[in-house]
C-alpha cells in the first residue's frame, strides 16, 4: 500500500506512459505513484496477449529510439543482447548472437537483437518498405508504372502543392503515381478517411524526413560504408531490440519493479470521476471490477486516458461548452487483430536473408491490395521465436484491421470475422484455409488518435486542462497525439522532471514528438 506520509501521484493507465512515470517516481523522488488501470492487462496498446501458449504483440513494437534516456530506461529493465551490427541481424532462433550480452536461452530478462524487415504486398508481389530504387522494384512495377512514377516524381520536385492535406504532403515527397500506388489506399484503410481529408500534421509527425532523396542518401551511405545510425531516418533502420516475450513482457517487469519499490499498480480500476477543488485535483474515484468505488486522494494526477473521457470525468469545475464539444467529438480509430496459428505460409522466401525453414523474414507486411480489408500482417515468429509454443512446426500470425467502434467490422460476430479474415488471406495467396490450426480475435478501442474533425481545435482543450495546476496529460491518448512508444515514455519523463523541479510550465511535456526527423513511419 502507498505510504500515507508521502505525496501521492495518481496515474491513470498502465501503458508505456503511465508505467514509465511510476518507475521514474519510485527511482528519483519521494512521491508515491498509484497506477489505476481500467483493464486486467499491463501495457496498454503495447501489451502482449497470450492465447493457448502463443503470444501476440498488439500493433507491433520495435524497441529503437534516438533518445538515449529511453534506451537507458529499456536497458535497465531488460538487459540488451549486445550492440546491433550487421552480423547480428537475425530472424530465426538467436543461438549465436551479439557477444557480451545475456544468453536468451538461460534468462527471461533480455532484449533480443532483431532484423528490421518489413515489405509491401502489392499486385500479389513484395516491394521493399520504404520503397527502394533498385531494379527489382521497377521490374515488379512494370514499364508503364515505372515511367509514370518517374515523371510524377520529377513533377513533384518542380511543382509543389500547398501542404494542407496528407495527400499533398505525400505527393510533394513522392509524386502522385507513387502516392497512388503505395500510400493512398493503405492510408484510407487505416483512417477510414481519404488522405485528401486528413491533416498534413500526421505526415509531419510520422514521415517527416522520409522522401526519395532520403532513400537515395541511405543507399549511397550503405555503398560507401559511411552510414551513421544517429543520422538515419528511423523508417530506414535495419535492426532493433525486442523483449524475449514481447513488449508486454517489458511493461509487466516494470510494473513488478514499481510495486517492489513501494508503488501501487491497481488493475481493473476504471476512473469515472476526477474531482477538482479550485484549480487543483484533490481526488479521483475509480470503480473496481466488483463494483466497489474507491476514493483516492492525490497531490498530482497524470492522465493517459483519452482526452474525451478525461473531460467527461471532470467534476467540481465549470467546463466551458466549447471544451466539452471539442473533446467529445475528438476522432479515434479502433483496431482488430485476428491471430491465426497455421502450419505454414504459402509464400516463398525470395530474399537473401537466411531464415529457419526458408520462411519469409518479415516482422510485418503492409497489405496494399484493394480487394481485401486487411491492412497489415504480422509474423510473430520473426519478432521473437519465444512468442511461439511450437516455433519449428507452426507459424503464428496477426491479421490487423482498422475500424471504428460501432461500424460493420467492429460489430461483426467474432466467428464470422475470423472466417472473413482467413478467406481474405487465402484469396491473396498468403495461406491455405486448410492449414489453419487455431484462431482468436482481439479488439482494441481508441488505438489511434485521428487528425481530422475537432482535432484542429484541440489547443482550446489543452489550454483549459493545463489550467488545472496538478493535472498532467501524458501518452498517446492523454495528448491525442499519435506517439510512438518512446514518445509516450518521454512525455512521462518530462512530467516527472517538471514535478520534481517544481516547474509550473507544462510546455516541455507537450513539446515531445514535435521535433524534426525523429519518427518512424509506421501506423
Amino acid at each position: 500500500m502507498a505510504d500515507d506520509n508521502k505525496k501521492k501521484a495518481v496515474i491513470i493507465g498502465a501503458g508505456p506512459a503511465g508505467l514509465t512515470a511510476a518507475k521514474e517516481f519510485v527511482e528519483r523522488t519521494d512521491i508515491c505513484p498509484v497506477v489505476l488501470e481500467q483493464s486486467n492487462e499491463i501495457g496498454g496498446i503495447s501489451r502482449t496477449v497470450c492465447h493457448n501458449g502463443n503470444r501476440m504483440d498488439i500493433g507491433g513494437h520495435r524497441f529503437f529510439s534516438k533518445s538515449e534516456r529511453v534506451m537507458s530506461f529499456w536497458e535497465n529493465v531488460l538487459p540488451m543482447q549486445g550492440a546491433p551490427s550487421k552480423d547480428d541481424i537475425l530472424i530465426g532462433r538467436p543461438t549465436e548472437v551479439a557477444k557480451g550480452g545475456p544468453d536468451p536461452e538461460t534468462t527471461n530478462r533480455v532484449m533480443l537483437v532483431r532484423g528490421r524487415v518489413s515489405r509491401i504486398f502489392y499486385l500479389r508481389k513484395f516491394f521493399d518498405y520504404p520503397i527502394s530504387l533498385r531494379w527489382r522494384t521497377f521490374a515488379k512495377m512494370g514499364f508503364v508504372r515505372t515511367l509514370r512514377a518517374g515523371f510524377g516524381y520529377l513533377k513533384s520536385t518542380i511543382v509543389k502543392k500547398p501542404e494542407d492535406s496528407l495527400e499533398n504532403f505525400y505527393i510533394n515527397r513522392f509524386g502522385k503515381p507513387l502516392y497512388s500506388m503505395f500510400f493512398e489506399d493503405y492510408t484510407e484503410k487505416v483512417w477510414g478517411v481519404h488522405p485528401a481529408n486528413l491533416g498534413a500534421d500526421w505526415g509531419s509527425q510520422r514521415v517527416k524526413g522520409l522522401s526519395i532523396w532520403a532513400i537515395i542518401r541511405d543507399m549511397v551511405r550503405k555503398k560507401l560504408g559511411t552510414k551513421d545510425k544517429g543520422k538515419v531516418e528511423t523508417s530506414l533502420i535495419e535492426s532493433f531490440f525486442y523483449p524475449k516475450y514481447g513488449p508486454g513482457h517489458l511493461w509487466e517487469t516494470v510494473a513488478e519493479d514499481v510495486k517492489n519499490r513501494g508503488g501501487e499498480v491497481r488493475m481493473e480500476n476504471d476512473v469515472t470521476t476526477v474531482h477538482v477543488n479550485g484549480n487543483r485535483i484533490d481526488y479521483v474515484e475509480a470503480t473496481a471490477h466488483d463494483g466497489t468505488v474507491n476514493h483516492i486522494a492525490c497531490d498530482y494526477l497524470l492522465s493517459s486516458m483519452p482526452i474525451k473521457d478525461l473531460v467527461t470525468a471532470l467534476k467540481g469545475i465549470d467546463v466551458p461548452a466549447d471544451v466539452r464539444r471539442i473533446a467529445g467529438e475528438l476522432p479515434y480509430r479502433d483496431f482488430i487483430t485476428v491471430g491465426l496459428l497455421v502450419k505454414k505460409l504459402s509464400l516463398d522466401n525470395q530474399t537473401k536473408i537466411k531464415t529457419f525453414a526458408n520462411r519469409v523474414p518479415d516482422t510485418w507486411i503492409y497489405i496494399q491490395e484493394r480487394d481485401v480489408k486487411i491492412g497489415r500482417l504480422q509474423i510473430f515468429n520473426n519478432w521473437s521465436p519465444y512468442l511461439i509454443a511450437d516455433y519449428e512446426n507452426t507459424m503464428w500470425i496477426g491479421l490487423e484491421y482498422f475500424c471504428t467502434e460501432g461500424d460493420e467490422m467492429w460489430t461483426m460476430p467474432k466467428d464470422d470475422f475470423i472466417k472473413m479474415a482467413i478467406a481474405e488471406l487465402e484469396s491473396i495467396g498468403i495461406i491455405s484455409a486448410d492449414d489453419v490450426l487455431d484462431s482468436t480475435q482481439v479488439k482494441t478501442k481508441k488505438a489511434y488518435p485521428s487528425y481530422f474533425g475537432t482535432y484542429y481545435e484541440l489547443d482550446r482543450v489543452k489550454d483549459f486542462l493545463d489550467g488545472i495546476e496538478n493535472l498532467y496529460c501524458i501518452g498517446r491518448n492523454g495528448q491525442h497525439r499519435y506517439n510512438n512508444m518512446d514518445h509516450s515514455m518521454l512525455t512521462a519523463m518530462e512530467t516527472v522532471d517538471v514535478i520534481s523541479n517544481g516547474i509550473a510550465d507544462k510546455s516541455a511535456i507537450w513539446a515531445v514528438n514535435t521535433e524534426e526527423s525523429y519518427h518512424e513511419t509506421k501506423v
